[in-house]
């Protein structure tokens, strides 16, 4: 007897209706093969200085929307400012952008990621921007917007989802908001956990090489040794740069600014002042001032002190205000103007920047960085308000909650 494949189809849908005693297979989404609990554990900031796993119910998957179950978030500069002063008012909020994690559901019109890469279940992705009043925007836009007029998730004010940061069991990505992901399933953990920060770098680089100034010969100046400053360096040796003296006041830091590319350190807390400084990072230059610094510490009175190693007609990339830090005292005439200095600002990164990343993470391994040993501490999501505690005491490096 001859069957036809519609035939086939409608026996196939009539088994599986037996087995799960409902009515034809008409869902909208692609499942993973394992089961997918009812509830989703989440850490809400509740209040300064706490964090909460709370348990909602599993949001539902729209035809446009995307299930991730969270395999790890790094703890970003920014979590611990909202940790410690809430100075975005998101409290109660969901926090954690620096996430990754597998496709678990995928609504039946999400074929694609942001970079037209096809997606899957079972597939690894991270998030970027949330484009609500702008859905239209892609990566191949040319226009410069960047995520400082997005929003994105971990950033998001609390609703009736709950699972809109990455420090959870669960994500719903929302087709809807206008979302934006990428499939990073070519990358490890660790890797897929340090896109997000590294992107800031990717940025700040290539805002500095707008200035025409940043060369493969250029001697470089990266002031702060933490997780943004040592990525910083990284960024820049993977792209070539060959001469790089860090700044900071913690000699570990300094030293582990060395194996991923710096040629020589200065300790700040070796010099009496930031004119005796100064000769420091010039007798490390072989008696020449930086061509070039990036200011990556958060500090007032670091940016203050960053012209005086800048030579004249140098360049300076500050990017390390990510919030209001306060002002910074400079003297515009011996700083700036007679210097000749040509100055950029840098905020996070736009959505290009994000797949160029993607690429300085496998070219950083190739020629050997650890960049992996940037993840200091792993704490499970049980023990959330622990690795929060440990990244605001600031003794480790980058701190990620991963999956239990």
């Amino acid at each position: 007897m001859d069957i036809s494949n519609q035939q086939i189809e409608a026996i196939v849908k009539q088994v599986l209706s037996n087995l799960s005693g409902t009515g034809a297979a008409t869902s909208s989404v692609s499942h993973a093969s394992g089961p997918i609990p009812s509830k989703a554990r989440v850490a809400m900031l509740t209040e300064l200085g706490k964090m909460e796993v709370k348990e909602f119910p599993m949001p539902e998957v729209g035809d446009d929307d995307i299930l991730v179950k969270v395999e790890g978030c790094g703890i970003c500069g920014t979590d611990s400012h909202e940790y410690k002063r809430d100075p975005f008012g998101l409290i109660p909020v969901a926090l954690g952008h620096e996430g990754t994690g597998e496709i678990v559901k995928l609504g039946k019109n999400v074929t694609k990621d942001s970079a037209g890469k096809d997606v899957h279940v079972g597939d690894k992705i991270v998030t970027c921007m949330i484009f609500k009043d702008n859905p239209d925007i892609t990566m191949f836009d040319l226009n410069k917007k960047n995520v400082g007029g997005a929003d994105v998730y971990g950033l998001l004010p609390d609703d009736g989802v709950h699972t809109n940061g990455w420090f959870a069991d669960y994500i719903l990505v929302r087709g809807a908001l206008g979302s934006t992901f990428f499939n990073v399933s070519d990358l490890d953990l660790d890797s897929r956990i340090l896109i997000e920060p590294c992107a800031v770098l990717v940025h700040a680089v290539e805002r500095a090489k707008s200035t025409g100034i940043l060369k493969f010969n250029s001697r470089v100046v990266v002031q702060g040794c933490g997780p943004i400053g040592l990525i910083c360096v990284a960024v820049l040796k993977t792209m070539g740069v060959q001469n790089i003296i860090t700044v900071d006041g913690n000699p570990a830091r300094l030293e582990f600014s060395k194996k991923l590319g710096a040629t020589d350190t200065v300790n700040f807390k070796d010099y009496s002042g930031i004119e005796d400084m100064a000769k420091g990072v010039e007798s490390k230059f072989g008696g020449h001032l930086a061509d070039f610094a990036f200011q990556c510490t958060g500090s007032p009175a670091g940016h203050s002190n960053i012209y005086k190693f800048v030579r004249n007609g140098g360049g300076l990339c500050e990017l390390g205000f990510f919030i209001n830090g306060g002002d910074a005292t400079i003297n515009p005439h011996f700083d700036i103007c007679s210097k000749e200095l040509t100055i950029v600002g840098s905020w996070v990164y736009t959505l290009r920047d994000y797949a160029t990343t993607f690429d300085f993470l496998k070219g950083a391994k190739a020629i050997g960085l650890p960049i992996s040993e940037l993840i200091t501490d792993k704490y499970p999501l049980s023990q959330v308000d622990e690795a929060f505690k440990k990244a605001a005491a600031q003794t480790g490096l980058k701190i990620a909650v991963v999956a239990d």
